[in-house]
């Protein structure tokens, strides 16, 4: 089917912002617009055909011009976190956007999430889609080089969301693209998500400090409350991790290998999701800071209302030479990819 273009209101700057509902032929339905290169909402069916959607957001563009949970956007220069703001490449120091006390995080103080994307759609014989591309300009938040982003939503007929992510540089520069869509696959999104199933294939996490930044050591989650290998519900042991959920998870695979990294399900209405991803890593969080902000329908999105699985590469990796390298020099080309399959 071909893509719907749409308006989507628009930004307080007066530019028009435009949405894009990709379907499929089995009534799968997804919306994109292109400010943040945002997923809108993703409308599946429970076991007994009712489809409703299963993400987290905003009736209109006001919401995500405000929004500071990162709700459904494309995140970038750099997810999750780079500690102290700052990382060096062949001797020389570059001071970032920091957005937080102590680090930058999510691409600083107005990242990916914030832009306005330009936009093609396109059709193939088993699916259709919308490619976004953004220009980020040499020292955009405090990072070197000029870097063309290109994310592309594609839904197919075998009901697989794939969000791909490709990037050039014209000076060595550190890139961490990924998309960070918060989860609730209950028929009312207002229900909190510790009654889903979850199973991460993931054996050791990122050890972090007090600032959620990685001291450079793997750490074994084997046996703890951590454990997700085996399908686990994300309440069992929530309240035995301090403040919930809330890690970097080093996928078992190889890197740049598509792999099987997640599948979560709702015993109730009977959805399923399985994410699969080239990345290293995924982040857990159980949203354990959503604060009741009020998203679609005029709900609010409360505390744990919502979960986000955040294909990545390690945060503050460009400081932790042991971790996989986030750099990206001109001769080089940026892709990752992620599939959301809907059952």
């Amino acid at each position: 089917m071909k893509p719907i273009i749409s308006e989507f209101g628009k930004i307080s700057d007066g530019r028009e912002v435009k949405s894009f509902t990709l379907k499929n032929t089995h009534g799968i339905e997804v919306k994109i617009i292109n400010y943040g290169a945002t997923l809108v909402s993703i409308k599946t069916p429970d076991r007994i055909g009712v489809y409703s959607d299963i993400i987290l957001g905003y009736d209109t563009i006001e919401g995500y011009e405000k929004d500071k949970l990162f709700i459904g956007c494309t995140v970038g220069r750099y997810a999750n976190r780079i500690g102290d703001a700052r990382f060096s490449i062949d001797g020389k120091e570059y001071k970032l956007s920091e957005n937080r006390p102590g680090y930058l995080l999510h691409g600083g103080k107005k990242g990916f999430n914030k832009k306005l994307w330009n936009y093609n759609t396109f059709e193939t014989l088993s699916g259709c889609g919308v490619q976004f591309n953004y220009l980020s300009h040499d020292g955009e938040e405090g990072f070197p080089g000029n870097l063309l982003s290109i994310v592309k939503y594609y839904l197919n007929e075998e009901n697989e969301l794939k969000i791909t992510f490709d990037a050039e540089t014209d000076h060595p520069t550190h890139v961490n693209l990924t998309n960070h869509s918060y989860f609730n696959l209950n028929e009312d999104k207002s229900s909190p998500i510790l009654n889903h199933h979850l199973s991460l294939h993931s054996e050791k996490i990122t050890e972090i400090d007090e600032n959620f930044i990685p001291t450079g050591k793997l750490i074994s989650i084997s046996g703890t409350e951590l454990d997700f290998i085996e399908d686990m519900v994300i309440g069992e042991k929530i309240d035995e991790v301090d403040g919930g959920y809330d890690f970097n998870y080093v996928l078992n695979g190889k890197l740049n290998e598509l792999k099987l990294a997640a599948e979560v399900s709702e015993p109730i209405t009977g959805r399923k999701l399985k994410l699969y991803t080239t990345y290293p890593a995924v982040q857990f969080y159980s949203g354990n800071y959503l604060d009741g902000t009020i998203g679609k329908d005029g709900k609010p999105m409360n505390c744990r209302t919502g979960f986000c699985l955040e294909p990545q590469f390690f945060p503050d990796s460009p400081n932790k030479p042991e971790f996989p390298s986030t750099l990206l020099k001109p001769e080089e080309k940026y892709h990752h990819e992620i599939i959301m399959k809907f059952e």
